[in-house]
């Protein structure tokens, strides 16, 4: 798809010529005066060399290389600081070379590239079981996790599908069926309560001790006078080993004694009782009270009685049976035809609907005649109809069309087609909520209005709940911020490299003084880092605010737990809410967040190398490459201070002069080292192991700071750009469900282009994202694409 796909092979080659000679006249002069010192005349720093080329189509198909030019000398990472760097003219010549020459991109015709068809990833598919059935499954528990490519779960090359999981797609669809679709159109109406409804003094029917008097009562209204069925369910807990504790249960129903039973100690066994009851409309209240007959003197072990719950079912007079739940979901009659042919009509029109909703288009009839088959055998053998429609509904979940996002577009055979509009309006949903379209967006397709209407629908889907969906699945994967439970941290260990205590000498331990943490990274903490976070992220998306404020600003979303580990004043309760910060606060912006802290540390230290690279990869756009094997450890490095305990800063300063070293450490380092003052907890302090902190670095990029507060502002004032391109890609890689390639460089540079006009203003981004080629359109493999690629093949080797 490199180069024009219109282009014949004459064309092509005289193209291709033009190319090779503006580099020749144009390019290689840049390189030879910036480069060539590091990267050519025999010089291959980085394994990188830009004169090796034995002819112009080596030239002319190096496309990574080039793609890391670009990035590079955008970034200002190359030539470095202390060399002499080219002006702005001469990289603007370089930008438009390596975009309209080696990569060959026609920006009024930019290549969409193409999506591997998407298996729904374990976040989709619940969502979407949720909207189209009506029942909660929770896939984190039945399915095993994704797989994730570029940084994100929802990418199509990853997302395949094994043996297993295709076994529990059709588990899933059995029990998700079953659950959802009723088989009658009314039925008797049920409460079930569980036993913690019972309550009594400081006690409830969870749990009740052999050895102590209880008495708990639940009361509840009910609507109309009947026959009722209540059923008690209760359990007797005993300890593994016998214990003689013994009482007598008490059941009471508006006061009329309806149980009276002696209980001992049993290994956790149930114990059910129904009875037939006619109550009137009105208050009733259910009470049940436990006698101890043991003295607490005798006892062993324990034993305990528990309330499972308590159910009542009526009125059993069918006339005063409701609608069965869900029922008007998949149903739009009371009752199935009896005529043979109007009822096959009747289920072919269920079955229809339901299917171009799960499989997210218009379906054809061959496919539904296929479904209706299956209902037919089954509500014609003696099942009822509701039955025959949920065999069908199986199929239905258990079919690749539903499991996979599959897109058409409005032009088959042409090499590049817009998508239609079902698979833009699922392109839409997924990307914002993580779940499949819903009425309005299903209308707008049917219509042929999605397209035209597409920024009232982007507004429209970020004011409704469901994109809090996007929120954490973006932000806990860009970020991490997933992470943040199952990371472990040692809270004494970080407090004692914050003390002012001296470390023992090696093979001793240090005995008495021991240093209590100022605060447990327990699950409710954790939870309030995350919630900062996405709250932070929500708010600049709700309110249109600049994407710089993410690097920036002078307010955080915090609740009183995360506060005090900030030492924020005046915050009081559960709730997550926006704090104005200190004017002088080291705080403010992603970078400074208690989740991104902790992610980026490791369980007894801070680690500036992971924090670094953590900001290059996810605000900067320029990662190093991995290092190489035999990269020796940094610990290594803190054996040669000769007994003494050296700061991060000394270890990483002696591990960055090997030159094996050394070229990724003095990018990753100085970003590292200006969170420094804040530990492995995210929390801010002045000294480790009672030596004050050092935070002043200079970037790669010629800039020095003497702290975070610096560095902030340098990203935020000088470097927001590079920030704008790696944002965007992250955000166009999640939209898209695949990696970027060279040929996206157009798509990008155009949304980065008009968010800066508009100051960084989060709306830009997202509509220049949606309104972008790669996500409205997409290649269609044809014959004829195959003999353009042959086409350039032949003219490059010419």
């Amino acid at each position: 798809m490199k180069r024009s796909l219109y282009l014949s092979c004459a064309a092509l080659f005289l193209c291709l010529t033009a190319a090779a000679s503006d580099f020749d006249s144009k390019v290689k002069p840049i390189l030879t005066k910036y480069c060539y010192d590091c990267h050519g005349d025999g010089m291959k720093k980085g394994q990188v060399a830009l004169d090796h080329f034995k002819n112009d189509s080596e030239v002319l198909s190096a496309d990574d290389l080039w793609f890391r030019v670009l990035k590079n000398v955008r970034a200002g990472v190359m030539p470095p600081a202390k060399k002499e760097k080219p002006t702005s003219e001469e990289i603007a010549t370089l930008e438009t070379w390596i975009k309209s020459s080696a990569f060959g991109l026609d920006e009024k015709n930019p290549d969409p590239g193409r999506v591997t068809v998407r298996r729904l990833n374990r976040a989709e598919y619940q969502n979407t079981i949720r909207d189209l059935m009506g029942v909660n499954f929770n896939t984190t528990e039945e399915f095993p996790p994704d797989d994730t490519g570029y940084g994100f779960d929802n990418i199509g090359d990853v997302l395949t599908i094994s043996p297993l999981l295709l076994e529990k797609y059709f588990e899933a669809a059995q029990k998700i069926v079953t659950e959802a679709v009723p088989i009658v159109a009314r039925a008797m109406p049920v409460k079930s309560r569980e036993g913690e409804r019972f309550k009594g003094e400081g006690i409830t029917g969870e749990k009740l001790d052999f050895y102590k008097p209880a008495n708990v009562a639940y009361s509840t209204k009910l609507p109309t006078d009947g026959d009722y069925k209540i059923t008690l369910d209760l359990n007797v807990r005993g300890a593994f080993n016998f214990d003689p504790a013994r009482a007598n249960v008490v059941f009471k129903i508006d006061g009329q004694e309806k149980l009276r039973k002696e209980f001992g100690w049993e290994n956790n066994k149930k114990h059910k009782f129904e009875y037939n009851e006619k109550l009137a409309a009105g208050d009733h209240k259910f009470e049940l009270t436990l006698e101890p007959l043991v003295k607490v003197e005798e006892k062993k072990t324990f034993v305990d009685l528990k309330i499972n719950s308590i159910t009542i079912a009526g009125p059993t007079n069918p006339k005063h049976w409701a609608k069965t739940p869900n029922y008007d979901r998949f149903f739009t009659k009371d009752e199935a035809p009896t005529n043979p042919i109007a009822r096959k009509n009747y289920a072919r029109e269920v079955i229809a609907r339901f299917t171009t909703k799960a499989f997210r288009r218009p379906v054809d009839d061959k496919t539904i005649d296929r479904l209706l088959a299956i209902a037919e055998e089954s509500f014609t053998t003696g099942k009822n109809f509701e039955d025959g429609v949920r065999q069908a509904f199986l199929a239905v979940l258990a079919s690749p069309r539903f499991l996979y996002r599959i897109e058409e577009t409005t032009a088959p055979n042409s090499q590049v087609a817009p998508l239609d509009e079902y698979a833009l309006a699922s392109r839409l949903s997924y990307f914002l909520w993580s779940t499949m379209p819903d009425d309005e967006l299903f209308r707008l397709a049917k219509e042929s209005k999605l397209r035209s209407n597409l920024r009232a629908q982007v507004n429209r889907m970020l004011a409704d709940g469901r994109s809090q969906e996007f929120v954490e699945n973006f932000t806990g994967q860009w970020l991490q911020v997933r992470d943040v439970e199952g990371i472990a941290i040692n809270e004494r260990a970080v407090a004692f490299r914050d003390s002012d205590l001296p470390k023992p000498p090696p093979g001793e331990r240090r005995r008495g003084n021991r240093i209590q943490p100022k605060f447990e990274l327990d699950g409710e903490l954790r939870r309030a880092m995350q919630e900062e976070t996405q709250e932070y992220f929500k708010y600049i998306m709700r309110e249109n605010r600049s994407v710089k404020e993410m690097l920036d600003s002078n307010y955080t979303f915090v609740n009183e737990k995360l506060a005090k580990v900030y030492e924020l004043p005046g915050v009081e309760g559960k709730n997550t809410r926006r704090v104005e910060l200190p004017e002088d606060s080291p705080r403010g912006g992603m970078l400074t967040h208690g989740s991104v802290l902790i992610v980026t540390s490791n369980p007894t230290r801070t680690s500036p190398v992971k924090r670094g690279l953590f900001i290059l990869d996810n605000f900067l756009g320029t990662p190093p490459p991995p290092p190489p094997p035999d990269t020796p450890e940094l610990e290594a490095s803190a054996d040669k201070f000769d007994g003494r305990e050296p700061t991060l800063r000394e270890t990483l300063e002696l591990h960055r002069s090997s030159p094996l070293c050394s070229s990724c450490h003095t990018r990753m380092d100085p970003l590292g080292l200006a969170l420094e003052n804040f530990n492995a907890l995210g929390a801010y302090r002045d000294k480790e192991r009672g030596m004050p902190i050092d935070t002043s670095s200079k970037l790669i990029t010629g800039e020095e700071f003497k702290d975070i507060r610096e560095l902030k502002k340098i990203l935020a004032d000088r470097r927001y750009m590079d920030f704008y391109r790696c944002f965007t890609e992250k955000l166009l890689t999640y939209a898209l469900g695949r990696g970027l390639e060279f040929y996206d460089v157009a798509t990008v540079d155009r949304i980065v282009a008009e968010l800066d006009k508009d100051n960084g203003r989060f709306n830009t981004l997202l509509i220049g994202i949606v309104e972008s080629a790669p996500f409205q359109k997409r290649r269609n493999v044809t014959a004829e694409t195959a003999s353009t690629e042959q086409n350039k093949k032949v003219a490059l080797k010419n």
